[in-house]
């Protein structure tokens, strides 16, 4: 198996099922899990509430520098809990409209220089299990595991409408399918870190998968590697 130290990436698009996986990958693992994509989020729920715009350069550094994220393990299938300068902002990130803010500051090179500092020294210590949409690419290239999970963009909208409605919110179907198609084309066509596979990414489609089966299908791929 993995060494102790080592990191597994997951990327991916939005609805993928990254989250579930990585938080399941990472306890099978006794390794930590690391959302990234809560980190972009919380940022951008910043930067919503100053009403700041990220091409206004100096507000945007201004608010950059005061802005201090804690990421809190997930007690069992729980999302991570993210502080935004010591307040608990989970709930508030978890929407799909945040989904689209995030995806918006994550091409600017401010945040994501920010982000991905921050990032490399969360995974210094190894053991990590990083999900997000640059994690192979950019992040951690020298990952010892990377995985790209995708799945139908109709699946993805289904488990987010279901995702959303245990969470006590009503969200039309095809509303949620337009904001995933208006995410997909934003983050894979973006100039900087665009989402892609890494080059020696494997591949994962969830579409027909159970998380299970998922993990199972992970943990299989690392075994394999680690021979």
């Amino acid at each position: 198996m993995l060494d102790a130290k080592a990191i597994v990436t997951i990327d991916g698009p939005s609805g993928a099922g990254k989250s579930t996986i990585s938080r399941g990958l990472a306890a099978k693992l006794h390794f930590t899990y690391l959302d990234t994509g809560a980190m972009y989020r919380a940022v951008g729920l910043a930067l919503k509430r100053q009403s700041i715009d990220p091409a206004d350069t100096a507000s945007l550094k201004k608010c950059l520098a005061a802005i201090e994220l804690t990421l809190v393990a997930p007690d069992g299938d729980d999302d991570v809990r993210v502080l935004l300068n010591g307040e608990d902002v989970s709930q508030a990130i978890r929407t799909p409209e945040m989904g689209l803010v995030a995806s918006r500051v994550s091409a600017n090179p401010l945040v994501r220089e920010k982000l991905t500092a921050l990032q490399r020294q969360l995974g210094e210590k190894g053991g990590i299990v990083a999900e997000g949409r640059d994690m192979g690419t950019v992040v951690f290239p020298g990952a010892a595991c990377k995985f790209f999970l995708n799945a139908s963009a109709e699946e993805r909208a289904r488990r987010r409408q279901k995702q959303l409605a245990e969470k006590g919110q009503t969200v039309e179907y095809q509303e949620i399918m337009d904001q995933i198609s208006k995410r997909d084309y934003d983050d894979s066509r973006r100039q900087l870190a665009p989402l892609k596979p890494a080059v020696d990414a494997i591949l994962v489609d969830s579409s027909s998968m159970d998380p299970e089966a998922v993990i199972d299908c992970m943990l299989a791929s690392i075994a394999k590697s680690a021979r």
